[in-house]
């Protein structure tokens, strides 16, 4: 039985994967039709079909998980087009901020690229009235260590290397542990500059739990979302580490992947023990995603990933970004909103905008579970 539902996970999963189609953006035309007689740009039509306003309105706050940041704005700008008067502000800081806010009860919903915790749970409880936050996985996708080495183009590095690396073991470019896993590749004798998060965040937990289950000898720190490591340099949000990534010579950080495409950033491949290196792409993220099993109960889907999987093609260093919300007692001049924009985010365009942009789908047999619990929400 756990054999045929891992295989439905991961059909599931590829079969996200073949649906393609343009972003949801304004076309340019020479008259006006691309506007809302308020002056809002329209959606396509075929985002309009998966966006349902319902009674929807007014201002949804929400903030959290700086990973989906970018997949946020598109959605927001789709949603918004669709449904004019409506206001949705994501604020992208981090994941622990963003579960400070909702249990103060500031925000409809946050993002966090790790689940809630039993004492956050607990405490949840006192703003979801009658209920509690759950975890709804929404956004996949790699989490790429970007590099930028003068000279050097492509890097391979296993999990172990890594943990060095961030553990301030490995110093130099030319390190013969780096040597050996790129034959072939000028390396220099530069001093690394190893970049982490500053913040809690939930992108650095997922990052330390594929170090402490791909490498446990090297990576004596336990897994969580603040850095615990000695040595290297911090840098505020996805964006902060990336932007040092970008114009520091001998650097290497941890971001999601487009931040790493929209700043042309070169990325590791991962020596995951499979037959050859595996790039961080959307779809190598969605073969290792698929292998996920649900750890939550009832309403909420909280998922445990597996990363050390050596799965040919599958990129095991990912995160999911969920959405939490209450399953009861929400409020009630926010609750239309969250669940016609949570609806569109979980929709086939929805999904469809993350694979268009470097994150991952949620396989489609989880993703109909998500659908199920926004519908549910009261």
């Amino acid at each position: 039985m756990k054999l045929q539902r891992k295989n439905m996970l991961r059909a599931s999963a590829l079969g996200a994967l073949v649906v393609s189609g343009a972003l949801v953006l304004t076309a340019c035309g020479s008259d006006d039709n691309t506007k809302n007689t308020d002056g809002t740009a329209k959606p396509s039509a075929a985002a309009a079909g998966d966006i349902k306003c319902d009674d929807a309105k007014g201002k949804l706050l929400a903030s959290g998980s700086s990973a989906q940041k970018n997949a946020v704005e598109l959605w927001v700008k789709n949603y918004m087009a669709a449904c004019p008067g409506v206001e949705v502000n994501y604020k992208s800081s981090s994941s622990g901020e963003g579960i400070v806010a909702f249990n103060q009860g500031t925000v409809g919903f946050a993002g966090s690229d790790s689940a809630l915790k039993p004492e956050q749970v607990e405490e949840s409880k006192k703003i979801c009235t009658g209920g509690q936050g759950i975890n709804l996985p929404m956004v996949g996708g790699p989490v790429a260590l970007g590099f930028n080495v003068a000279g050097v183009d492509k890097l391979n590095l296993d999990a172990a290397t890594i943990a060095n690396i961030f553990n301030d073991k490995i110093k130099k470019w030319d390190d013969e542990a780096i040597k050996k896993l790129n034959p072939g590749v000028t390396l220099p004798s530069t001093a690394i500059q190893a970049f982490h998060r500053s913040d809690d965040s939930g992108t650095t937990e997922n990052v330390t739990k594929y170090l402490k289950a791909a490498a446990p000898d090297a990576w004596p720190h336990e897994a969580a979302k603040k850095w615990a490591a000695p040595g290297g340099q911090a840098a505020s949000g996805s964006a902060g580490v990336a932007a040092q990534v970008k114009q520091v010579d001998g650097s290497i950080g941890y971001f999601e992947l487009s931040f790493a495409s929209s700043q042309g950033i070169k990325t590791v491949d991962l020596n995951t023990g499979a037959a050859a290196p595996v790039k961080a792409t959307g779809e190598n993220a969605s073969k290792a995603i698929a292998a996920a099993k649900i750890a939550g109960s009832g309403s909420d889907l909280a998922l445990k990933l597996d990363y050390t999987t050596k799965a040919e093609g599958a990129y095991p260093l990912v995160l999911v970004t969920y959405e939490v919300v209450c399953d009861k007692g929400n409020k009630a001049e926010t609750l239309p909103t969250v669940k016609s924009f949570l609806n569109y985010t979980a929709s086939d365009a929805g999904q469809k905008v993350l694979l268009e942009n470097g994150y991952a789908p949620i396989p489609a047999e989880i993703n109909a579970k998500v659908r199920e619990a926004v519908a549910k929400l009261g």
